[in-house]
Protein backbone atom coordinates (compact mmCIF):
# COMPACT_ATOMS: atom_id res chain seq x y z
CA UNK A 1 0.00 0.00 0.00
CA UNK A 2 0.92 3.41 -0.70
CA UNK A 3 -0.70 6.98 -0.12
CA UNK A 4 -0.18 10.47 -0.65
CA UNK A 5 -1.13 13.06 0.35
CA UNK A 6 -2.25 16.83 -1.92
CA UNK A 7 -0.84 19.12 -0.57
CA UNK A 8 -2.90 21.68 -1.98
CA UNK A 9 -6.33 20.01 -0.29
CA UNK A 10 -4.46 19.71 2.71
CA UNK A 11 -5.18 22.30 5.89
CA UNK A 12 -3.30 20.97 8.55
CA UNK A 13 -5.49 19.54 10.72
CA UNK A 14 -3.56 17.46 12.17
CA UNK A 15 -6.01 14.03 12.45
CA UNK A 16 -4.11 11.91 9.96
CA UNK A 17 -0.60 12.10 12.10
CA UNK A 18 -3.12 11.90 15.37
CA UNK A 19 -4.38 8.42 13.42
CA UNK A 20 -0.84 6.87 12.58
CA UNK A 21 2.25 9.30 13.29
CA UNK A 22 4.35 5.84 12.27
CA UNK A 23 2.67 7.34 8.55
CA UNK A 24 1.78 11.12 9.36
CA UNK A 25 3.81 13.84 9.90
CA UNK A 26 3.03 18.02 9.64
CA UNK A 27 5.86 19.98 8.08
CA UNK A 28 7.14 22.91 8.67
CA UNK A 29 4.49 24.59 6.79
CA UNK A 30 1.88 22.52 8.85
CA UNK A 31 0.75 20.28 5.59
CA UNK A 32 0.65 16.48 6.15
CA UNK A 33 3.43 14.42 4.45
CA UNK A 34 3.87 10.45 4.27
CA UNK A 35 6.73 9.48 6.22
CA UNK A 36 7.32 5.80 4.67
CA UNK A 37 7.12 5.30 0.84
CA UNK A 38 5.67 1.84 1.43
CA UNK A 39 3.28 1.17 4.36
CA UNK A 40 4.07 -1.64 6.42
CA UNK A 41 0.91 -3.95 6.44
CA UNK A 42 0.38 -4.10 9.71
CA UNK A 43 -0.46 -0.22 9.90
CA UNK A 44 -2.65 -0.31 6.58
CA UNK A 45 -5.87 -0.27 8.65
CA UNK A 46 -5.10 2.63 10.52
CA UNK A 47 -4.23 4.38 7.32
CA UNK A 48 -7.46 3.47 5.98
CA UNK A 49 -9.04 5.51 9.11
CA UNK A 50 -6.74 8.67 8.31
CA UNK A 51 -7.85 8.24 5.06
CA UNK A 52 -11.82 8.14 6.47
CA UNK A 53 -11.07 11.22 8.59
CA UNK A 54 -9.41 13.48 6.59
CA UNK A 55 -11.79 16.01 6.62
CA UNK A 56 -11.02 17.38 3.01
CA UNK A 57 -10.11 13.97 1.20
CA UNK A 58 -6.66 15.23 0.79
CA UNK A 59 -4.89 11.49 1.37
CA UNK A 60 -5.23 9.18 -1.22
CA UNK A 61 -4.18 5.64 -1.99
CA UNK A 62 -1.94 5.23 -5.07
Amino acid sequence: MKVKVNDDLCIGCGACAAICDDVFELNDEGISEVKEDKIDEDLEESVKEAIESCPTSAIEEV
